[in-house]
């Protein structure tokens, strides 16, 4: 078996992981394990692209389509030589 250090933890975390274990009546180390186990299990990480949400959630396939207006300007254009 593996060992594994993770150094620069904060306090409060490793209080709260703490607090879970031995509310779910498992050691710490049993704790996290199991935590690190489920993650690794999982067929990729996942980030927050607000991109991909705003697409997963009203995309096209889910009923919204959005015409978006033409880009422009109002402003008139400055002549230097003038």
């Amino acid at each position: 078996m593996a060992s594994i250090t993770i150094r620069d933890l904060p306090d409060k975390t490793k209080e709260l992981l703490r607090m879970r274990a031995a509310k779910a009546g498992v050691s710490l180390e049993a704790y996290v394990r199991h935590i690190l186990q489920k993650a690794s299990l999982a067929n990729e990480f996942t980030s927050t692209d607000i991109a991909q949400i705003a697409e997963k959630y009203f995309g096209s396939e889910h009923g919204v389509t959005l015409d978006l207006p033409k880009r422009g300007t109002k402003r008139q254009a400055v002549d230097f030589d003038a």
